[in-house]
């Protein structure tokens, strides 16, 4: 997949921004709060997926603006294609010059990763950062399985909203047993998902941290539900299992305390939990391992190489492990922000825009 063109028009502080696309390294460059990495965002916008900084419509529209319009040419399937998004209380979506129900129809159809100070949050912060980032890559691969996601996510809704309403009553057995059971079915098929992804997916980032890392290091994860060979069967039976022993619990706190929802991604550096004993450099590099394994996974799925977006991905990496990525991005169409485009030059590849006050000011 190649992005061809893409245009914003109050988005954020871009007034007017129209971006001819090199096939390959695009370097968007320019000092801080001048608009770089609106336009990482921007074309974020078109995989059909929230902003990863907001998931509110407001703060994606310029000031003093009634809504902003982002529009993207690319080749992608086989055939060149428009996407047209307005960006108002909601968002409106027209793909190829048709109206669409909802953004999500971008999916399968505008493959993109992308890496950005928020993404070290997979690897910093808590367990719902790790379940995004496998939930957003299968949702690519897997186009099934955001529905899946969505209607599993429901369906806890909706038993806590049971949790809640019996909470000073007492219970019956019988009030949480329907959505138990769709819980079981549709969580054993989540996890059935994660886990096939994971075998996979482990083995690559592993093997990408080591390149970053000289072979200095050793990265490794786990998801804290596997077992070898685990059928469907067996997970249902395990989460069914789980449920009975939460259920008191759960009416205490009024919240459902077992399924794929409350499960984890493990990550380790050399044996020892990255999110509290790696450095920052080490924890940065664990998060683009991640996102480099999730590019090549989706290709490998799907045949289209997914566009790459990498927001201020060099600081606090040294020399080596900057080269490494640039020589593992060759080939692929990159979109790149940062301060100084001199240490990403390679060879007279691609395209330098250079950003002020949202606007390109220059283009080499």
């Amino acid at each position: 997949m190649k992005i061809i063109s893409h245009s914003s028009y109050n988005f954020r502080n871009i007034e007017n921004l129209r971006l001819n696309a090199d096939p390959e390294m695009n370097i968007i460059f320019g000092e801080n709060g001048q608009g770089k990495t609106n336009i990482i965002e921007s074309i974020w916008l078109m995989t059909g997926f929230y902003s990863f900084r907001s998931r509110k419509n407001v703060n994606l529209i310029k000031e003093n603006s009634e809504e902003a319009v982002i529009s993207t040419d690319f080749f992608s399937n086989g055939r060149e294609q428009n996407a047209k998004m307005r960006i108002a209380q909601r968002k409106e979506l027209e793909l190829n010059g048709i109206k669409e129900a909802s953004p999500r129809a971008m999916i399968g159809s505008f493959y993109a990763v992308v890496f950005s100070p928020s993404t070290l949050a997979a690897v910093k912060e808590g367990p719902s950062e790790r379940r995004k980032l496998l939930d957003i890559a299968l949702s690519f691969i897997k186009p099934n399985y955001a529905l899946l996601m969505s209607r599993y996510l429901r369906v806890v809704e909706q038993r806590n909203i049971m949790l809640k309403k019996y909470a000073d009553k007492g219970y019956e057995k019988d009030y949480l047993s329907a959505w138990d059971e769709e819980l079981v079915n549709s969580g054993a098929k989540i996890i059935r998902y994660r886990l096939d992804y994971i075998e996979k997916f482990e083995s690559l980032a592993s093997e990408i941290y080591s390149g970053i890392s000289s072979g200095k290091e050793k990265f490794s994860f786990r998801y804290d539900f596997s077992s070898v060979n685990i059928s469907e069967d067996e997970i249902k039976d395990r989460l069914a299992a789980e449920l009975e022993k939460t259920r008191d619990s759960d009416m205490k706190r009024l919240y459902t305390g077992a399924g794929p929802h409350t499960h984890d991604l493990i990550l380790s550096l050399d044996g020892r939990d990255a999110r509290t004993f790696a450095s920052q450099g080490q924890q940065r590099s664990c998060a683009l391992a991640l996102k480099l394994a999730e590019a090549s996974l989706i290709e490998k799925a799907t045949g289209e190489s997914p566009v790459t977006l990498l927001d201020d991905v060099m600081s606090e990496l040294d020399e080596g492990r900057q080269k490494f990525i640039l020589n593992y991005l060759d080939g692929r169409q990159v979109f790149i922000t940062c301060c100084d485009p001199s240490t990403l030059l390679r060879k007279g590849k691609g395209k330098i825009f250079e950003i002020k006050n949202g606007e390109i000011v220059s283009e080499k």
